[in-house]
């Protein structure tokens, strides 16, 4: 990946200021104020079901009845300046199962209006290039996985936005992701991925903890199992939850 472009003047990728999110009639992410610094690798971890995935998409911009702001780069989410700064990677993985990899990456590249020839490096970074004739309805849950991821990083995107982005990949392949996001914010990408494995946290620069739709903390991992004498940052999450009360 080559290096990206500073924005001038812009040392904040992204800024929530009292953000709730409704979904249907009920309130799901509440009162929710963080700032994301450019060129880090920020964790949002907490228990499935907690909101991450809406705070998600209400950055870059797909979620409805948001209240409060939401600002990328200093621009409003969703707004269409960000289309070629933002990449987003869902849970939910989006390909087309009747193409092969390569078809799939070259139909994202015209979308973006990109050369095609910038597939090859990106199947190898993911560790799919010899799967780049196999139809997607082929593969493997973990190689969709990372074929997505791979199409998330066409446009070499100033954020890239992540929603469990290893989940279902075994422990050799999680590791060599988790070193490539971190090349990506040596190079100037800022990344948000979301997990549920709290073992994932020691590799973020900071943590935003979530529980039950609001901002639980916020801090390093260093910081937040300092400030709870706890060994480890899931023994800090649960001294965090016990001081507001709250059951596990």
């Amino acid at each position: 990946m080559s290096a990206v472009a500073a924005i001038p003047g812009s040392s904040v990728a992204i800024q929530m200021d009292r953000v709730s999110i409704t979904r249907g009639d009920r309130q799901v992410v509440t009162d929710f104020t963080t700032t994301v610094p450019v060129g880090s690798v920020v964790g949002l971890l907490g228990p499935s079901g907690c909101g991450k995935s809406t705070v998600m998409r209400g950055i870059v911009g797909v979620q409805a009845q948001v209240a409060g702001k939401i600002t990328v780069f200093g621009h409003p989410a969703g707004d269409p300046r960000l289309r070629s700064l933002v990449g987003y990677r869902s849970q939910d993985v989006s390909l087309y199962e009747d193409l092969t990899v390569q078809e799939n990456m070259e139909y994202f590249s015209e979308l973006l209006g990109l050369q095609a020839d910038q597939t090859r490096s990106l199947l190898e970074t993911v560790q799919l290039a010899s799967f780049r004739n196999q139809r997607v309805d082929r593969l493997s849950g973990g190689q969709r996985a990372r074929l997505s991821l791979a199409s998330a990083l066409l446009n070499e995107p100033r954020l890239l936005v992540l929603d469990e982005p290893t989940v279902g990949l075994d422990p050799v392949l999680r590791r060599e992701l988790w070193e490539l996001f971190s090349d990506l914010a040596a190079a100037g990408t800022t990344l948000l991925v979301s997990s549920h494995v709290m073992d994932e946290a020691a590799r973020c620069e900071s943590l935003l903890l979530m529980r039950d739709g609001r901002l639980l903390a916020e801090g390093s991992p260093q910081e937040l199992m300092r400030s709870t004498s706890s060994p480890t940052v899931e023994e800090a999450f649960l001294t965090l939850i016990e001081e507001r009360g709250d059951s596990p």
